[in-house]
């Protein structure tokens, strides 16, 4: 049976989901380490690259939604959950048209993944204003430590796994990334 293009992103997407919904297994035992590594953040990162911005908008989106009701609150769903879903949805998106837009040479990843990966810190800092700051708790020195201080270690994650896994994907499937 063929597959269609359409059907292998929707496979693929699925596979991104389930990982976003397992990886944090990994770090859950201890919330400060997973908030620090980001885990959920590398699967939808890819699918924004290999599936493009429509799947990787909606894996983005759902993902932290989905694992928050499915866990009992992990991560809380209000605001952390919601914030994240907006902040994953843009990494999902912003990855796939950076990639397009930029021009077609073998490291264009890097530099969409760092586009990507600053619209979605900026929209969780929407989100987190929006949702958090109008009652007060939420300010620029909140804004700094949870989306580039504490997230330290999770950015550099994102440097080094996923723009490799990218040019992987592109050298062993060239038709598979956005």
């Amino acid at each position: 049976m063929k597959h269609t293009q359409k059907h292998s992103r929707m496979i693929l997407a699925a596979l991104f989901l389930s990982s976003a919904y397992v990886l944090p297994y990994l770090t859950g035992q201890i919330p400060e380490v997973g908030a620090m590594l980001c885990p959920m953040h590398l699967p939808v990162l890819l699918c924004g690259f290999v599936c493009g911005w429509q799947w990787g908008l909606a894996v983005g989106l759902v993902a932290p939604l989905l694992r928050s009701l499915l866990t009992g609150g992990f991560p809380p769903m209000f605001p952390t959950a919601v914030c994240m879903a907006f902040e994953l949805a843009t990494y999902g998106l912003v990855a796939a048209l950076a990639l397009r837009a930029l021009p077609r040479r073998r490291g264009a990843v890097y530099p969409a993944l760092l586009i990507a990966m600053l619209a979605g810190r900026l929209v969780w800092g929407c989100a987190m204003l929006v949702l958090v700051g109008l009652r007060g708790g939420f300010g620029w020195s909140a804004f700094l430590a949870g989306a580039i201080t504490n997230a330290l270690p999770g950015i550099v994650l994102q440097l080094v796994v996923v723009p490799p896994t990218v040019l992987l994907i592109e050298r062993i499937h060239p038709n598979k990334t956005e």
